[in-house]
């Protein structure tokens, strides 16, 4: 906690939420990949279900325990975390239960989770290292741009973390996209048909640009009122209104560029491009640009925010050439 921040309060608070929230990560790993097995063979309805499920049960005991309602104690941000903890430990059972009640003519048991295939190993593992270390740096970099602003000034943590919330419900929209249109095209590849992999490449592109439109013009547009809600400082307030309208022009390259890259590209087979794009634009230009930006410069942090997020935008000059250029359809299945 020391590395994001030096406020004492902060600290306090932030190894209270840790305590608790710790035990949520098995059950959410757990879950996460069995529902990338099913969203695999196009069983998707399941992970709508428990997002709602989960979502309400989250709210309802967040409501309980953080503000000590029906005579339960006031727990702050660990009745947060035990809300978390309580809809992930939920989630995982009724996944369990659905799969072994409901997905047995799939072949897809509880029991088979523990049954490797010799000959897919190795195409495994070569294709998921690319893919664990971009999601390692990607976690990393999530975790820098934290402490960059926690060093800097209070407020900002304050502002950056209610701006990063409204983002990332923008940002699920392109998360959608990206996993819905890497079954489509990795499917496409498993059936051989690569002329339609490539028509589906460019329509999913004008689909993902129009996605990013509109989400950019809807956080800048409802940035205002959402930030009504919450109970903040009227700096605080008007430092996230600021980080939002800077987020509002990144939504639409991210929405365009993850898609593309992580989608298409990603799901057609290349799985190495990301990691490459990422090491170069991120490590390489957006981290040192923006220590510089803060601790040298000392520039203001909107300004720093702006730098942290302009990966979003130029990144989608390399993922367009990549997808309409350059060869990105693989066969990942050599071994057998």
């Amino acid at each position: 906690m020391h590395i994001f921040t030096d406020d004492a309060d902060i600290v306090r608070e932030g190894m209270r939420y840790l305590g608790v929230i710790r035990f949520t990560y098995f059950f959410f790993v757990m879950t996460q990949v069995m529902l990338a097995f099913l969203r695999s063979m196009a069983i998707v309805k399941i992970a709508l279900c428990l997002s709602v499920m989960t979502f309400f049960i989250n709210c309802g005991i967040n409501y309980v325990l953080i503000y000590g309602r029906f005579g339960l104690p006031e727990l702050g941000v660990a009745g947060a975390a035990i809300g978390t903890l309580t809809a992930r430990v939920l989630e995982f059972i009724v996944l369990l239960c659905f799969i072994y009640f409901r997905c047995r003519e799939t072949g897809l048991t509880p029991a088979g989770f523990l049954v490797t295939e010799k000959g897919l190993r190795k195409d495994y593992f070569r294709v998921a290292l690319p893919l664990l270390i971009a999601q390692g740096l990607w976690g990393l970099n999530n975790m820098l741009q934290t402490v960059i602003l926690g060093h800097m000034d209070k407020a900002a943590i304050a502002a950056n973390s209610v701006a990063s919330n409204i983002y990332l419900i923008v940002k699920s929209a392109a998360l959608g996209a990206c996993g819905a249109s890497a079954v489509v095209i990795g499917n496409g590849v498993g059936a051989g048909d690569y002329d339609e992999v490539k028509k589906n490449a460019v329509r999913l592109q004008l689909f993902f640009a129009g996605v990013g439109i509109f989400s950019g013009i809807a956080l800048y547009m409802l940035r205002i009122p959402i930030l009504s809600i919450y109970n903040i400082s009227d700096r605080t307030r008007e430092m996230a209104n600021a980080f939002l309208v800077v987020l509002s022009v990144a939504a639409v390259g991210m929405s365009y560029q993850m898609s593309t890259a992580c989608g298409i590209i990603r799901g057609g087979g290349d799985s190495s491009f990301v990691v490459k794009m990422d090491i170069i634009s991120i490590w390489m230009i957006v981290i040192p640009l923006s220590l510089f930006m803060a601790f040298v410069v000392k520039a203001s942090p909107v300004l720093v925010v702006a730098c942290l997020n302009a990966d979003q935008v130029f990144k989608c000059i390399p993922a367009f050439i990549k997808v309409n250029k350059g060869k990105w359809i693989r066969n990942l299945i050599k071994s057998i």
